[in-house]
């Protein structure tokens, strides 16, 4: 307890699932939050969010932003720095889940997955660095997916994307160089968590037959890596990606 006594994190698309996990976990080691969600219709999880943090005793404001798009990361950016004036984790995790055949996909299905899943990491990063170099300090984590390594039918668009990220960390990882900042992913397994509302249980149950352990992950098998990273205990970790997924992928 007390990793992270008095530091900064935002943490997109932190009003259900992993996101909500890691941000309870982040204020329960000592820190304090900005909690994002994107639509009204996740408004009442978010303020869920806020008032448990709020609980622990640890500053926490929600702010609502697509982070798909690109004025609405500046809002959010501007209202972080507003209430704190410095920003020290930022947790890319915003994302979305659907399934389709590459041959039947609409275009429209696969641009909406890489603008949630990969553009918002982009946009998230670009506007969060100049903030962390000014300040020599800082951490990115971002979520990536064991599905990055291995692929799967029917997720072409979901795997691309978290492919993706793992690339981007990496040649961002280079770029900051000798900066007192990193960046690095963290690539769950299957987790329950509300982002599988949209797969079928058949792929589900394929998934699952595939896990050594014959399990899906829950959100508190996956948080210790987040925090890990968020810590200084993380600070010789660069561009690197930790995979907790019960060894569907051994890398």
């Amino acid at each position: 307890m007390g990793r992270l006594d008095g530091k900064i994190a935002l943490v997109t698309g932190s009003s259900s699932g992993i996101g909500k996990a890691v941000a309870l976990a982040f204020a329960r080691e000592g820190a304090h939050l900005v909690v994002n969600y994107p639509t009204d219709s996740q408004a009442p999880n978010a303020l869920e969010v806020q008032t448990a943090i709020a609980a622990l005793g640890h500053r926490v404001t929600t702010v609502q932003a697509d982070v798909a798009k690109e004025e609405q990361v500046r809002t959010l950016i501007h209202e972080t720095l507003q209430t704190y004036g410095r920003l020290d984790i930022l947790v890319n995790n915003a994302g979305i889940a659907s399934a389709s055949l590459v041959e039947k996909m609409p275009v429209t299905m696969w641009d909406e997955m890489l603008a949630v899943n990969l553009r918002s990491v982009f946009l998230c990063t670009r506007l969060v660095l100049p903030i962390m170099y000014q300040q020599n300090s800082g951490k990115i984590i971002n979520t990536a997916s064991q599905l990055a390594y291995k692929g799967s039918p029917g997720l072409s668009h979901y795997c691309a994307a978290k492919a993706a990220i793992i690339a981007f960390t990496r040649s961002l990882s280079l770029e900051i160089g000798t900066r007192n900042v990193n960046a690095n992913c963290v690539a769950p397994g299957a987790t329950q968590t509300p982002l599988l509302a949209n797969i079928s249980p058949e792929a589900i149950e394929a998934i699952r037959a595939n896990i050594p352990k014959k399990q899906l992950a829950t959100v508190d098998d996956i948080v210790p890596a987040y925090v890990f990273l968020a810590s200084e205990e993380s600070r010789h970790f660069v561009g690197q990606c930790l995979s907790p997924n019960g060894g569907d992928v051994m890398l």
